[in-house]
């Protein structure tokens, strides 16, 4: 039974993740870069709150109920988060990913030491805690040619430098990658070429 109701919580990814991200593009559509920010602290807030709640439920099934409810809150703050990365360096989207993965990690790590260490009920409140004041840090948040939660607006032209930038980068890299490419069928080309008499240092000669 406590493996089912479990299991609960790893079933909301089946659409609570998308969920926020789509929240995410409906506020960017509307109100630009504040939109996702306002979208991404509210869903904290509400997940951080939910938290201390579960803590301090007294019933098995108003805690079923709760965590279904937090859960759902948990995976649409990664959904909005990933709307967000896209925009901080459009030429390096990849690393700011495994970045942003890698730190959910570091908080799985710290949270799982203090439920070793910790009462189950300190050691939710402590994580509900963090993670509403992790929800007011939004208004610290500046992505170059973008708003901000509370100030700035959004900058056209700087939008469009930085995706041309990008775009240019990406371009560089596969061209680098196509030519290297071509000379290395070249190379097995000539290799593999029975009636080649070009010898071994012809090649080292071309590959120079």
């Amino acid at each position: 039974s406590a493996a089912a109701i479990a299991s609960i919580f790893g079933w909301m990814n089946l659409f609570a993740r998308g969920l926020g991200g789509f929240f995410s593009d409906k506020a960017n559509a509307r109100s630009g870069m504040r939109g996702r920010l306002w979208v991404q602290s509210v869903i904290l807030a509400c997940e951080g709150a939910l938290i201390l709640v579960f803590s301090n439920t007294g019933t098995m099934g108003g805690a079923i109920a709760v965590m279904v409810a937090f859960s759902l809150f948990v995976q649409a703050a990664e959904g909005s988060s990933y709307g967000i990365v896209p925009y901080i360096d459009p030429a390096c989207t990849g690393s700011i990913s495994g970045i942003v993965g890698a730190g959910g990690n570091v908080g799985a790590v710290g949270f799982g030491l203090g439920f070793r260490q910790l009462p189950y009920r300190e050691a939710f409140a402590i994580m509900g805690c963090t993670i509403i004041v992790s929800s007011v840090t939004g208004v610290l948040v500046y992505i170059k040619g973008h708003s901000g939660m509370l100030w700035g607006s959004e900058d056209a032209k700087q939008q469009y430098q930085t995706q041309q930038t990008a775009t240019e980068s990406q371009l560089e890299d596969q061209q680098g990658e196509d030519a290297s490419q071509a000379r290395s069928k070249t190379n097995e080309s000539i290799e593999t070429d029975p009636e080649s008499d070009r010898s071994d240092g012809a090649i080292e000669s071309y590959e120079a």
